[in-house]
């Protein structure tokens, strides 16, 4: 027997409807490319992303075509998540930090029928465009009069979104359709070899949009105004422009400005409540805040995931700016949400270090989420915080495979194998002790590269640290501890190592430390270990600075 429930689809568009019919005067901030602050409201938007849909198409893109965009977060890209997307397209985020070859590749493999791109990146589409024939359109997100004539003599066909909507109107009829239909397409930067497509559906997003907005999750509401620092090319910015209609809070888009002064200066002003992104953003956010003395009253929580923080980086933003911060892990894989740190009822009655302790772990599973921790043999380990294993996932928005993908399902008996090396406690709270791929086996035990890189960042004078496995003739891998410091510090080898003693036991301490001016960072501001290990250990040594 089924029950008597109407039967409508879960589409992106209906978030959008929504947002504009209930929340239309709720505004949308952007830090434009071109320097000034735009505003627009999701009634607005709604209306643009029509003439979008309409624009689409008469350029005879079909339904289920890819729609590349290489675009900042800004109103503009926000238009084309929904209007892409929302007229049966898929919408294909690329990732501008990468390498031309691998976007080229990336387009190529995705198919795409036309790329959206923002001014910032014109000499990348120049750099692309003749390498990409199946793109039939470069439509450039600007007026027609600031649509350089250079760039128009160079690529083929290029077009000026601005003129495009223009001459459409701003109604349209969204298509009704299978809501598990594809709906957008982000490739991961992450692994070796070729990128690989992660294909989302209108059910996965949708669902993943509530699931955020969770109180126990982001904790989003209409009070809110929401800076995602994380970009719309990675992971559809962990699903805030989503949850945002959904929620109809507020939305802040910095555009090309991350930088500590551009984000305070944005959040002061628009007085945002909740921020989302990677360590390494939040880190130059911190400085400017500590060394101008300076505070965002209105600033209640930021979402830090994409790689583990360091718990001197929660302590700061908790005890010096009062800012909450939630610990969040994921993946591209997982659209990207897994866990989120906050604390239950029980744990209020704590005290403050023992709430610490959980807070500074990655959390535990939302709902939709399914986890289990196993050892090298498959076999399930014990949820008591301490045995280390294989983090497997499963659930209504993880991936079941890669888009175009000749290679098996990665898929282990129905879950997901993350790659990342956990322990899980009774209360299912996940804590990382290292990817599988960075872990360090010295003398048969593990070593947690991120437990020793966090201990290093506690250090005063360090900036930032990475850890790496050195070869070792005797133990079979050794850590081998990078480091930048902070500016004007006077920090030596022998002075960090003493550091560690009585924070870990005397063999896991680092064997040696390598001052560089900079850590290389990934396309989406995590650290390049692999980098690192060919420059320190495989390749040709970089000189260690005094």
């Amino acid at each position: 027997m089924l029950g008597l429930m109407q039967n409508h689809p879960l589409l992106i568009s209906g978030l959008l409807d929504f947002a504009a019919r209930y929340h239309g005067d709720s505004e949308i901030v952007s830090r434009r490319v071109e320097g000034d602050v735009h505003r627009t409201t999701y009634a607005q938007v709604r209306q643009r992303a029509a003439q979008c849909a309409h624009a689409l198409d008469a350029l005879q893109i079909a339904a289920q075509d890819r729609v590349g965009t290489l675009a900042w977060n800004g109103y503009r890209h926000f238009e084309l998540y929904y209007a892409v997307s929302g007229s049966e397209r898929i919408l294909h985020t690329l990732n501008p930090r990468l390498h031309p070859d691998q976007i080229a590749w990336i387009i190529n493999h995705a198919d795409d029928r036309a790329v959206c791109f923002d001014l910032t990146f014109a000499p990348l589409v120049k750099a692309v465009a003749k390498r990409c024939p199946g793109v039939k359109h470069w439509i450039a997100l600007c007026e027609a009069d600031t649509l350089p004539a250079e760039l128009a003599a160079t690529v083929a066909g290029v077009l000026s979104y601005e003129a495009l909507l223009a001459a459409q109107s701003s109604e349209y009829p969204w298509p009704v359709f299978d809501e598990n239909t594809a709906s957008s397409l982000c490739y991961t930067s992450g692994t070796t070899g070729h990128p690989k497509g992660v294909l989302y559906s209108h059910r996965s997003t949708v669902l993943h949009a509530y699931a955020a907005a969770l109180p126990d999750v982001m904790n989003l509401s209409a009070r809110d105004a929401v800076l995602p620092v994380v970009p719309m090319f990675h992971v559809n910015a962990w699903g805030i422009p989503y949850a945002g209609a959904l929620t109809g809070a507020k939305l802040v888009f910095p555009g090309p400005a991350l930088d500590g002064k551009s984000l305070f200066e944005l959040m002061r002003d628009e007085g945002v409540t909740l921020a989302a992104g990677v360590p390494t953003v939040w880190l130059g956010l911190l400085n400017f805040m500590r060394e101008q003395q300076v505070r965002l009253p209105a600033l209640q929580r930021t979402v830090i995931g994409g790689a583990a923080a360091a718990p001197a980086m929660i302590r700061a933003f908790e005890e010096e700016l009062g800012i909450h911060v939630l610990h969040a892990w994921g993946m591209t894989e997982m659209s990207p949400l897994g866990t989120l740190c906050s604390l239950k009822n029980k744990h209020l009655k704590l005290d403050k270090a023992s709430q610490f302790a959980l807070q500074v772990k990655q959390g535990r599973p939302i709902f939709g989420v399914d986890v289990r921790v196993v050892d090298g043999n498959g076999a399930d380990l014990p949820w008591d915080g301490k045995s280390a294993g294989n983090l497997l996932v499963r659930g209504p928005w993880i991936a079941s495979d890669y888009f175009r993908s000749e290679a098996p399902s990665p898929l282990q008996d129905g879950w997901f194998p993350t790659g990342d090396v956990v322990t899980i406690d009774a209360d299912g709270y996940i804590q990382i002790t290292d990817r599988t791929k960075d872990v360090i086996k010295s003398g048969g035990e593990w070593i947690s590269s991120i437990e020793l890189e966090n201990i290093a960042m506690a250090h005063p004078g360090v900036a930032i640290a990475a850890c790496i496995a050195r070869p070792d003739p005797k133990w079979d891998e050794r850590p081998l501890l990078v480091v930048v410091k902070r500016e004007g510090a006077t920090l030596d080898r022998d002075e960090l190592l003493r550091f560690y003693e009585g924070k870990v036991a005397k063999w896991m301490i680092p064997d040696d430390v390598v001052f560089v001016p900079a850590i290389p960072l990934g396309a989406t501001g995590k650290m390049l270990k692999n980098r690192l290990r060919d420059e320190l250990v495989g390749g040709k040594p970089s000189a260690p600075q005094p």
